[in-house]
């Protein structure tokens, strides 16, 4: 019995691994020397779906490059010091972006926005340049700003896809979806909670009723487990006490949006995860983008989905989500028309 299942197995991760030989993905990462991007560089070394692997970062790219590559994943690995964007980027057609500066005990993402605003729109202006055509994946934090940031700096240099750019959420669907298993006693693959909004406290939206664990949550209980999913990193700044922010879990999340993303890219079909795009759900509002469960396709978003039925509670924490998360887009929007003002 124990044979047969080993021979299964085998065969599943060699299915696996041959049907995505037929597609596969350069990718780059930049900040590849970070808190996150080391963990990132690793994780998607592993990932059968990347065939080439850029890492960059303004120092110690080449020695992340240089260690991650002996891992026995078939996928190749290149290191690139700071002068070197360019050659990172060229011939990519995934780029995620972590780099910036972590949060520190006491910072919001808001404290974060004026170093990692100028990070952020300068490598976009490099991507928009080199690789116009790749598909963009923001770590960077604060995410509901430097979205934005990418999207106007496309814009201005004329190559713009709605559909190529997304804002990495999947932390916030992995801590829901870990901590109403916890508090349930079943396992995260029980859980699996839409999260939507923005990236930053009350923008994070848990839509709890849409799951039969987490509408079974009420009271006090349900309020715990909501602030703790919109501030969840504040829980492990706290704990590093100043070493660091949440950057082993989010190097996870970042690499499992990055594959569901290459999934679609090759074809997947139904491949939906939430991500914060550019969205029609709330334009009526003045909100260009949002986070709601997205389908990936080989063009990128093919479908950005509604919200369905919400709770009266999540009804309360949408209302303070929205006025929010839209000073947190115009943030972003007036950050790049500033540096360009309209003559």
């Amino acid at each position: 019995m124990l044979a047969r299942s080993a021979v299964r197995a085998l065969s599943a991760n060699s299915r696996t691994f041959s049907s995505s030989a037929v597609r596969q993905t350069k990718v780059a990462v930049l900040g590849a020397g970070g808190g996150i991007g080391q963990p990132l560089s690793l994780l998607l070394k592993t990932d059968p779906l990347v065939s080439s692997l850029s890492l960059y970062d303004i120092r110690g790219a080449p020695g992340v490059a240089a260690d991650v590559s002996h891992v026995d994943a078939h996928s190749e690995v290149n290191g690139y010091p700071a002068d070197k964007l360019d050659e990172a980027l060229d011939g990519v057609q995934v780029v995620v972006i972590p780099a910036g500066v972590p949060r520190k005990p006491g910072m919001t993402r808001d404290d974060l926005f004026n170093t990692n605003a100028s990070i952020v729109r300068d490598l976009a202006a490099a991507i928009g340049r080199v690789a116009p055509t790749a598909h963009i994946l923001v770590i960077s934090n604060p995410v509901n700003s430097t979205v934005p940031i990418v999207a106007s700096t496309l814009q201005k240099a004329g190559v713009y896809n709605p559909a190529r750019l997304f804002g990495v959420t999947t932390l916030d669907v992995v801590r829901a979806a870990r901590f109403t298993a916890g508090i349930a006693g079943v396992k995260p693959a029980d859980t699996p909670i839409t999260v939507v909004g923005g990236h930053s406290g009350a923008t994070i939206v848990p839509l709890l009723s849409q799951n039969a664990h987490g509408k079974a949550i009420t009271g006090d209980v349900y309020k715990a487990l909501v602030h703790r999913i919109q501030f969840g990193g504040d829980e492990v700044v706290k704990a590093k006490d100043g070493a660091g922010s949440a950057t082993l879990s989010m190097a996870y999340a970042g690499a499992k949006f990055t594959n569901s993303l290459l999934r679609g890219l090759n074809g997947e079909k139904g491949v939906i995860t939430p991500t914060f795009v550019e969205s029609p759900l709330y334009k009526d509002q003045g909100i260009d983008f949002f986070s709601s469960n997205v389908e990936l396709g080989v063009n990128g978003v093919e479908k950005i989905y509604p919200l369905g039925p919400l709770s009266a509670e999540e009804e309360k924490l949408l209302e303070a989500c929205l006025p929010e998360l839209k000073k947190n887009v115009e943030k972003g929007k007036a950050f790049v028309e500033s540096l360009n003002p309209p003559c």
